[in-house]
């Protein structure tokens, strides 16, 4: 099957991205292009617009002239739900 989704990524049909320690995730390549927002507590995977991440890639080019592809791009962290239980717990054992 991997050698399937490998011929299909070179004839620029699909395109992969990195989510973890596990197998890549794959799109098809005419979708639009975007960053997965990726949970470390509970694994939620949150598509967001490149347009999000316009500043920081136009940094990366001023600063070290690195053209970035985007498509490819996972960014690791707590979602909104898992930070809200993050910081009740806080919250409750400080009292």
């Amino acid at each position: 099957m991997y050698r399937t989704l490998e011929l299909l990524e070179e004839l620029q049909l699909v395109s992969h991205a990195h989510l973890g320690h596990g197998a890549p995730t794959y799109h098809l390549a005419d979708r639009h292009h975007h960053i997965h927002l990726v949970c470390r507590d509970c694994t939620n995977v949150i598509e967001a617009d490149v347009e999000v991440a316009a500043e920081f890639r136009a940094k990366l080019r001023d600063t070290f002239g690195f053209e970035t592809d985007m498509k490819h791009f996972a960014i690791f962290g707590r979602c909104r739900d898992c930070s809200l239980k993050t910081s009740t717990k806080t919250s409750t054992t400080e009292s």
